[in-house]
């Protein structure tokens, strides 16, 4: 083995000498004159169910679309919105959430496998809830919890209010549980910047990137107690992903002008011993699939110029781990480009990836 190969995990890097197996397949391709589908959130309760939601882009106007499959991604169905989706949560085949866009506001809604809606409870991600049981629900600056009525009523989490950053610049971003018991809400608050130009307009003189306060509320009783923690840092935390053996992945982004585009730590949350187990120049990660067993995944874009951001779509990458330290690069099929991925995992043996550029990838043993 070479010296360079020898230095390249020290550096935070890695060399991938054979490619893990399967492979990332195209099963739905949204491919229109005068108009692409964007999509904006991928969810499958169960492996034969599921749902993709965003917009159609016709012109300047965004129109409400989706696209539902019930036999594992053979076919793939028009969904119909009355307004563009934004995220989707599912307690299982039966009930799930969908959180819509309305002008200046977002509003919830309830659906069940005929796709009916009723109620608006806000929601950003949900933590887990059966029947009676409560739930969890954030988005902005407020974290919400379900009164034990399968999510009809909802009243403000008072630990979410105790951060002392401002409310208007504060963004509770993802939701994250292991089990029961155990479970994570982080965000962040930064004052937003002016810009003359956008970014796409002057890369090289784009801002450097500052720190934000990151914010996380962390449980160990079922939302019973919480410990509140802030912290200043670079970057956003996006994204996290908790398994019940104690691992867990958490993901930072970066918008501005810095070394990297995105950076991915693991975790145990038995113990708090945190490390950086990934960070690539030409690797915008944008989601981690972290399921309960087997090897854990990235999806990332590789910008396609200056700008780790770009509004240029790039090549979608996928990255696999064993051990949550080590990537390896899978194969993905050559047309599947966007600038962003959601993964959706209902379990070990079923992942799909869908792109902002209205494709959807499943991982597929050959």
């Amino acid at each position: 083995m070479s010296a360079l190969r020898l230095l390249l995990p020290l550096l935070g890097l890695f060399v991938a000498s054979a490619a893990p197996p399967g492979r990332w397949r195209l099963q739905y391709f949204y491919d229109a004159d005068n108009s692409r589908l964007a999509i904006a959130d991928l969810n499958f309760p169960t492996p034969q169910l599921g749902m993709a939601v965003g917009y159609l882009l016709k012109g300047d106007k965004p129109h409400p679309a989706g696209v539902v499959t019930r036999d594992g991604g053979r076919s793939w169905a028009p969904l119909a919105l009355p307004r563009p989706g934004a995220s989707l949560f599912f307690l299982d085949q039966s009930l799930g959430w969908l959180r819509l866009e309305r002008r200046r506001h977002l509003e919830n809604h309830r659906v069940r496998p005929g796709l009916e809606a009723a109620g608006p409870p806000p929601r950003r991600h949900a933590g887990p809830f059966r029947g009676s049981e409560p739930g969890l629900g954030g988005g902005g600056a407020q974290v919400h919890l379900g009164v034990g009525d399968g999510g009809k009523q909802w009243r403000r989490l008072p630990v979410a209010d105790e951060s002392k950053t401002t409310r208007d610049f504060t963004t509770y971003a993802c939701i994250a549980f292991a089990n029961s018991t155990t479970g994570l809400i982080a965000g962040w608050s930064k004052r937003p910047r002016f810009r003359r130009w956008p970014d796409w307009m002057l890369p090289e003189s784009r801002p450097r990137e500052l720190p934000s306060v990151s914010l996380l509320l962390d449980t160990h009783d079922g939302g019973a107690h919480w410990h509140v923690s802030e912290a200043s840092l670079f970057g956003r935390v996006t994204q996290a992903r908790l398994a019940p053996d104690g691992r867990g992945l958490n993901l930072i982004e970066f918008w501005d002008a810095f070394d990297w585009p995105a950076e991915v730590f693991r975790f145990d949350w038995h113990t708090g011993e945190t490390a950086r187990v990934f960070r690539q120049k030409d690797r915008a990660v944008t989601d981690l699939a972290l399921p309960s067993q087997g090897p854990a995944y990235l999806a990332a874009i590789e910008p396609p110029g200056l700008l780790p951001r770009s509004p240029i779509p790039g090549k979608l990458k996928m990255l696999r781990s064993d051990d949550l330290t080590h990537w390896q690069e899978m194969e993905v099929d050559y047309r599947a480009v966007g600038r962003r991925a959601i993964l959706a995992a209902p379990d070990a043996a079923n992942l799909w990836v869908a792109t902002d550029t209205g494709m959807i990838l499943k991982l597929v043993q050959e």
